[in-house]
């Protein structure tokens, strides 16, 4: 499998990747710490008045849902200029292109590991109690990566064609910000519209993080098998496009 061939590469590309976003920034590496943190400030200031959950509670069900949607958003932005990009590994070396991709997402993925610290760090100073649902976490986070991996790949091979996709896509972002439950309980949606509402592969995530890590209980079997197939959805149709339009990468770059 590629993955174990192009190991090196991989680890290279997503380090490289993390480097440059952080290039000439002052912070670094502590902006992955805080920039969530200063969100979550400004999120609880703002909204934690509108919902008679506040305190540590609405602090932690906020902080879960701003990290797993940054993640969505990081890895995704990423992965539509992951071909682009590095013009020089696609035109001049040989390479199954999907690494390209993957790479990005990897290191959205370590991104987002330095901000859920954040997360674990708030669970014990709140003294949010631990079970061995916490175990369930990479589980989670394999089956959100798939997702993510599958919508970059689509993005990634159209951006290439379409360069007005990057400024589309930040709107889908900033409308599925406000679409998924960050800011409120899944609780909040009117019944009638609550299972078009759960079609949200990103909302499936959010519930199942905050069933294992702030309440302590399983996610059903129904988010499971849901983001499950959503994943394995998602990775065909960004396998299908990708490899349909990759032959034409070199020509148009």
């Amino acid at each position: 499998m590629w993955i174990i061939e192009y190991y090196d590469l991989i680890r290279i590309l997503a380090i490289s990747d993390l480097r440059v976003k952080y290039q000439s920034s002052v912070l670094g590496f502590l902006w992955s710490l805080l920039n969530p943190f200063l969100m979550l400030m400004v999120l609880y200031v703002v909204f934690s008045r509108l919902f008679t959950t506040s305190g540590p509670d609405f602090i932690l069900f906020l902080f879960v849902g701003i990290t797993s949607y940054r993640f969505f958003s990081n890895g995704t932005t990423a992965s539509v200029s992951s071909i682009v990009a590095k013009t020089s590994l696609v035109m001049k070396v040989y390479i199954p292109r999907e690494v390209l991709v993957f790479s990005s997402v990897l290191s959205s993925l370590i991104s987002a590991f330095l901000e859920f610290i954040i997360l674990f760090a708030l669970l014990i100073v709140f003294k949010n109690p631990f079970t061995w649902n916490i175990l369930l976490f990479p589980i989670i986070t394999l089956i959100y990566f798939v997702i993510i991996y599958g919508v970059g790949l689509t993005l990634g091979a159209l951006y290439v064609f379409y360069r007005d996709l990057n400024q589309i896509w930040e709107v889908v972002l900033s409308i599925g910000f406000f679409l998924s439950p960050i800011l409120y309980p899944v609780t909040r949606i009117p019944e009638h519209m609550l299972k078009y509402y759960m079609l949200n592969p990103v909302t499936t995530i959010m519930v199942m993080y905050r069933d294992s890590l702030l309440y302590g209980t399983t996610p059903s079997a129904w988010l499971y098998g849901y983001s499950i197939f959503i994943a394995i959805v998602l990775l065909g149709i960004g396998l299908a496009v990708f490899r349909r339009l990759q032959w034409r990468f070199a020509e148009e770059i």
